[in-house]
């Protein structure tokens, strides 16, 4: 077994021998800082996305809405920043390794975003309802604003130990979305909820689902930065920490 604290070090120290290149690492700590920001605006977008939802409150849905055009912007900007870094002729393997996790955990925290809108059109769309959400529900979405949030914070503190435990909280939001499923199609069937609510109950479940497992593919990518070791979902749950070959 390939234990990941060890090979967080080992990658340390191999980076700490390699010559700097300063306008490459200037510019990797700026978007580093920056990629950070992202997360945490995208953090917002969620929270209030989720808070608009519980409340069913159509005006700070659209400015929810309307507050994605920024994140998409930082997205495309991040983007566009990270390319002409592989053209700089560093060799490293870790810097190299950084540059392409940036690429890609800035898309991750897009689609998280997105995600995020789909919970506040709904809001728009449905207008005032009866029903209310059921408290797992609530629970269910508190519990994705953790995981969005302590994704986040391993992604600023490179904490691979933080991911690692972001992704055994995976299967906890895969029992809340099928309890709440189940729990729906009840109160269908028992004439509690309409169809058009259940409907719109069950898109906005999928779409918190989706945050969460945008969540692990960017803990999956802090683990592999940070260790060179990579994770894998499997039936019974993750796998530990291995190498790339194993």
């Amino acid at each position: 077994m390939v234990h990941i604290d060890a090979e967080i070090g080992h990658s340390a120290r191999v980076a700490a021998t390699i010559g700097s290149v300063p306008e490459f690492d200037d510019k990797l700590a700026l978007l580093e800082r920056d990629l950070v920001t992202q997360g945490e605006r995208v953090l917002e977008l969620c929270t209030r996305s989720v808070e608009c939802y519980f409340d069913l409150d159509v005006e700070r849905a659209k400015a929810v809405v309307a507050s994605d055009d920024e994140i998409d912007r930082a997205d495309v900007e991040i983007e566009r920043r990270s390319v002409p870094l592989l053209g700089l002729g560093v060799k490293d393997e870790h810097r190299i390794r950084e540059v392409l996790t940036i690429v890609k955990v800035n898309n991750e925290l897009e689609r998280i975003a997105d995600a995020g809108v789909v919970v506040a059109e709904h809001v728009i769309e449905q207008g005032p309802m009866k029903e209310r959400v059921p408290a797992t529900f609530r629970v269910m979405a508190n519990s994705v604003l953790g995981v969005l949030r302590d994704a986040v914070r391993s992604l600023a503190k490179k904490d691979a130990r933080l991911a690692r435990q972001v992704l055994l909280f995976d299967d906890t939001i895969e029992r809340f979305k099928k309890e709440i499923m189940l729990h729906a199609q009840e109160q269908v069937a028992l004439g509690h909820f309409s169809v058009q609510f259940a409907f719109r109950l069950m898109a906005v479940v999928k779409a918190l689902e989706r945050i969460a497992d945008n969540c692990t593919n960017i803990c999956e990518q802090v683990i592999y930065l940070r260790s060179g070791l990579i994770v894998r979902h499997r039936p019974e749950g993750w796998s530990e920490p291995e190498a790339p070959n194993a």
